[in-house]
């Protein structure tokens, strides 16, 4: 870029300002937790609240196997978070491929992403949203959740080979439907 610093920084300076935006109403203290969990109630999941915390933990079965999930809310600034965290874990020897097939599949992927954690092998895929303007819906949560589930569900093979037969992630990424 041409121009001096001071230029730039004047530029910057005589930005007319931008007027505040006007927040949705902040839902009162524990409320997106009541909303989170009349979802599930309502959708008939069996479910574990945790202990001190403002999160849920749920079974899943799908076609391609089973795993643990946890809803989570943060009621400031008002997120919600749901995981699906897979009971296989990545050796060390194969967590390197193991990431090379999450960083191809999280490519394209446009709700949530995988995650590994290179400590223990763990892996998860996480959807999640901030609240601001949006109302805890029966479809906000529906659309955040089953998602999730779909997308593990789908992936879940793919991770197995890499992680068990020791497939490549590329070939293990092009056998996932």
């Amino acid at each position: 870029m041409s121009g001096e610093p001071d230029d730039m920084e004047q530029t910057w300076r005589k930005r007319p300002a931008r007027m505040p935006r006007q927040a949705a109403p902040r839902p009162a203290a524990g409320q997106l937790y009541s909303a989170m969990r009349r979802f599930f109630e309502d959708e008939d999941w069996k479910f574990a609240e945790m202990e001190g915390q403002s999160a849920i933990r749920l079974g899943c079965t799908g076609e391609n196997g089973e795993w643990t999930c946890y809803a989570q809310v943060k009621e400031e600034p008002g997120r919600f978070i749901f995981y699906s965290v897979l009971s296989a874990k990545a050796l060390e020897p194969r967590r390197a491929v193991a990431a090379e097939f999450i960083t191809r599949a999280n490519y394209g992927l446009v709700l949530g992403n995988f995650e590994m954690d290179f400590a223990d092998g763990e892996i998860r895929y996480k959807t999640s949203a901030y609240l601001e303007d949006i109302e805890p819906t029966k479809d906000f949560f529906h659309t955040l959740v089953y998602t999730n589930l779909l997308v593990t569900d789908k992936y879940l093979p793919g991770i197995m080979s890499v992680i068990y037969a020791g497939m490549t992630a590329e070939q293990a990424i092009a056998h996932v439907g």
